[in-house]
């Protein structure tokens, strides 16, 4: 590792190698036994007392690098704990990594979005999140939550907060609509924050990604049970494990009421 040194400290450095390596600073012609002229340039004439013996016969003790006063803070960063040097770096990154989003969220946090951002497929990174329907905002109506998706052709972000105080939900590959049949692809997934982000990935043995009417939104099925199912209030909602996401229940209780309520989608 190297030794940073001022200029006024390499020159004493060098008088130290003149007297201690005289070989090395002598011209080669001078006779083995003859004794070198010494010169000291830092203390008025005055022999510095050298390196022990011991020091000598060490070879690893005479192993120094000089370097000059520009290098001192390059090799503080080389020299530096991961503590010193990986925070801000590790900030930066999160701070790449973190979908933004247009509006505030009643429900999802930094922690939140961090978790989620590394499930998202491709297509969505680097969009603005922006808010399409709220509870908080628009009320509670399964018609409303249609009506504010109708043209979009984006995937979409389903967060519930129940009574409990639980946040889970869905990011579906397409926006929510009333249809006969299922839609949505493999990108579709459920998750959950209870207690820690748990997210449940397509399985392949079904395509009931997302299904809805005008009385109930689903997500996941296969069995009887739907993977996430909310009522066209947006009041109760159920969570079972299902064939597609081989998930477990995304609440404390598979029955649970709605707090709240967020849709948000890629602002392409």
């Amino acid at each position: 590792m190297g030794v940073a040194y001022s200029v006024g400290e390499v020159d004493h450095l060098y008088t130290f190698f003149v007297q201690w390596s005289p070989d090395m600073c002598t011209n080669s012609n001078n006779k083995k036994n003859s004794k070198p002229h010494f010169q000291n340039l830092c203390h008025g004439g005055k022999k510095n007392k050298g390196p022990s013996s011991k020091q000598l016969s060490n070879p690893a003790a005479t192993n120094w690098d000089i370097i000059t006063g520009k290098d001192p803070k390059r090799r503080l960063s080389l020299c530096s704990s991961d503590s010193e040097t990986e925070e801000p770096e590790y900030q930066e990154e999160v701070k790449n990594v973190l979908p933004v989003l247009s509006d505030y969220s009643e429900l999802l946090d930094d922690r939140h979005l961090l978790s989620l951002a590394s499930h998202m497929p491709e297509r969505t990174q680097g969009y603005r999140w922006q808010l399409v329907y709220s509870t908080a905002v628009h009320g509670s109506s399964l018609k409303t939550l249609y009506r504010n998706m109708a043209g979009l052709d984006s995937p979409v972000l389903l967060v519930v907060k129940d009574m409990q105080k639980k946040v889970f939900g869905a990011f579906s590959s397409d926006p929510f609509r009333v249809s006969k049949y299922c839609y949505g692809t493999g990108e579709t997934f459920l998750f959950t924050f209870n207690p820690d982000f748990q997210a449940y990935k397509w399985t392949g043995e079904n395509s009931y990604f997302v299904s809805g009417n005008l009385e109930s939104l689903h997500l996941g099925g296969g069995g009887g049970e739907f993977g996430l199912w909310i009522d066209a209030d947006l009041y109760r909602g159920s969570s079972f494990s299902c064939p597609t996401f081989h998930n477990a229940p995304l609440s404390t209780q598979k029955d649970f009421i709605i707090q709240d309520l967020e849709v948000w989608t890629v602002q392409n």
